[in-house]
């Protein structure tokens, strides 16, 4: 860390990128970027879409920082390359020429970008990109599956966490539910995924339904609601503003018959706390994986609300998480091929 003094690498505000690497760490030849769903939104509507200024103020933050890092959202996304040397104490069991995918976010990985991103157009989430990366001894990374091409690989980690949280918390409801039947089905627990056309919110749809719940996909428009259905992504839709507070509880409840055991919220926007707060029953779950979730606005309404619910900050690591998403992606041809219209063109 250059600046400040003392603090963890995610905190600093400036890391020292310099390709040097220390007896447990690794240095990655860049290949790929994947900036967060909310830091591109953000960027992209700063610059209303102009590209090469997103592209301009991507570097000047890598250059500044020493790290991907949006000062806005406080996200960064992750990258794809190749190890290009293993420090004799690294513990990450990686070898030279493995090409592997940080499983860790850019907001704590010290980047240098040596090419100007200069095959980017700044439209895109993903960025070809030339430079090199540090990855920790206490970092994760996975090495790249053999049967996936490296753009859709990078797209599913990005979201990696969020299937495999949302699985574990609806086994845990679908379990608690058949306990209290005595060994039999126990009552319906519903999940209810807001953003569900996109790549976290379609895995969460997925791991959800395969760990026995119900399934509701709360999408922006009739677009994504097409999309949905012609994938049979969820067992219910509705269209609804997940900005819009009432809105989202009435169509859920509408979906559903009334609000969901489990939210989960995969919306790259602000202002989505309180819809989800309302969309969930007394003793139910939201689980947060937007980076543009306002913690204290999610606090603060649920208290306001006398809402009691337990809410989860999806922190992007379960162990086993990768393997789990690109295990959901072969096993759910819908799932792939909404990845890979996603990756089309990257």
């Amino acid at each position: 860390m250059l600046e400040p003094a003392g603090v963890l690498p995610q905190a600093a505000w400036r890391l020292d990128a310099s390709p040097e690497i220390s007896a447990d760490e690794v240095r990655i030849r860049v290949q790929r970027l994947n900036l967060d769903a909310a830091s591109f939104r953000q960027l992209a509507e700063k610059h209303a879409g102009d590209g090469a200024r997103v592209r301009a103020e991507v570097l000047e933050i890598i250059e500044t920082r020493g790290k991907m890092h949006n000062p806005v959202t406080g996200s960064g996304g992750m990258l794809i390359g190749i190890v290009e040397e293993v420090g004799p104490e690294s513990p990450l069991g990686l070898k030279v020429g493995d090409r592997v995918a940080t499983l860790v976010s850019l907001t704590l990985t010290p980047l240098r970008v040596t090419d100007g991103l200069a095959g980017w157009d700044g439209r895109s989430e993903q960025i070809p990109a030339d430079g090199t990366a540090v990855l920790f001894g206490r970092s994760v990374v996975g090495v790249l599956p053999d049967d996936l091409q490296p753009e859709l690989a990078l797209a599913v980690y990005d979201v990696c966490g969020a299937p495999a949280l949302t699985d574990r918390v609806v086994r845990d409801y679908v379990d608690g539910a058949a306990r209290e039947s005595g060994g039999g089905a126990g009552e319906p627990v519903t999940v209810t995924v807001l953003g569900g056309a996109g790549k976290s919110g379609s895995l969460s749809l997925t791991a959800a339904r395969l760990a026995g719940a119900r399934t509701l996909a709360v999408v922006r428009d009739e677009a994504e609601a097409a999309t949905v259905r012609d994938l049979g992504l969820a067992d219910a839709i509705a269209v609804a503003d997940a900005r819009d507070a009432v809105a989202v509880r009435a169509r859920v409840g509408e979906a559903l018959g009334g609000p969901a055991t489990v939210t989960v919220v995969c919306v790259d926007a602000p202002g989505c706390e309180h819809g989800a707060i309302l969309a969930t029953a007394t003793g139910g779950t939201v689980v947060f994986f937007s980076m543009a979730t306002s913690f204290p606005a999610a606090a603060l309404g649920a208290e306001g609300l006398a809402a009691d619910v337990t809410m989860l900050i999806g922190n992007g690591f379960v162990p086993g998480h990768a393997d789990f998403a690109v295990d959901l992606l072969r096993r759910v041809p819908a799932v792939r091929r909404l990845f890979e219209a996603r990756t089309a063109g990257h």
